[in-house]
């Protein structure tokens, strides 16, 4: 549930219907846009479940849409979960979208600093990185860390390519030609890309993830554009 303290908790019929709609509508886009979209939450819950007790608690950031909540809650039965994202219409979209699990989980509205303190089990971060500025991405990391209890597994996937050229302009063109974008709008598809999101170099996303205090970090998941790091409290 969306926490009681923040306006988004309350929502007329009207946006109930528009909310339910539009869950249906964000469910089936990752899968198309994403290379092994289930896979990647198949193998981020294996990754996981090493680790996590039986009654785990589980730090989501980047929560909205609440796919990745799904596929965790359904795995796991007894795990509980607090999810945090700044958008308060994808949080209502989770919801939908975690349907019978929502006893199970928090929702937050907001960034890394209005999670809970923890401490917690385990914590994912699945094609949200990207858009953090590269400025605030190693802050961003560490507050995760210090969120968790020693040993605790995180996993972490986005969009992650070499930053020299000719490398980079490629890299930008096959995620645009993989997610289906229109042929009209893949000039301003690229364009958004190159100028919009930080996007690392694979070298550079995994010393970050050792700078913030992960160890043991390793590539557990790559997808043409895409990338997903495993480390540990």
């Amino acid at each position: 549930m969306i926490r009681n303290d923040h306006p988004s908790a309350v929502a007329t019929k009207d946006t109930d219907a528009f909310d339910a709609a539009h869950a249906r509508s964000y469910a089936e886009g990752p899968p198309r846009q994403v290379p092994g979209f289930a896979s990647l939450h198949r193998m981020t819950s294996m990754l996981l479940g090493e680790r996590i007790p039986a009654h785990g608690r589980v730090l989501v950031l980047g929560a909205g849409g609440g796919l990745e909540l799904k596929a965790l809650a359904d795995d796991h039965a007894n795990w509980t979960f607090d999810g945090v994202d700044p958008s308060a219409e994808m949080l209502r979209t989770a919801e939908h979208i975690i349907g019978p699990h929502s006893a199970r989980v928090r929702l937050h509205q907001g960034y890394i600093d209005t999670a809970p303190e923890g401490p917690f089990d385990g914590a994912i971060c699945l094609l949200t990185l990207h858009f953090v500025p590269r400025d605030q991405r190693l802050e961003t990391l560490r507050q995760v860390h210090r969120r968790l209890v020693p040993g605790a597994p995180f996993t972490v996937a986005h969009i992650s390519f070499p930053q020299t050229e000719p490398e980079r302009s490629m890299w930008i063109s096959r995620h645009v030609a993989f997610g289906g974008t229109n042929p009209a709008n893949a000039e301003r598809a690229k364009k958004a890309i190159a100028t919009k999101l930080s996007i690392l170099s694979p070298e550079e996303d995994e010393a970050m993830l050792h700078e913030a205090g992960f160890s043991d970090v390793g590539l557990f998941y790559a997808g043409l554009s895409f990338k997903g790091w495993v480390g540990y409290a």
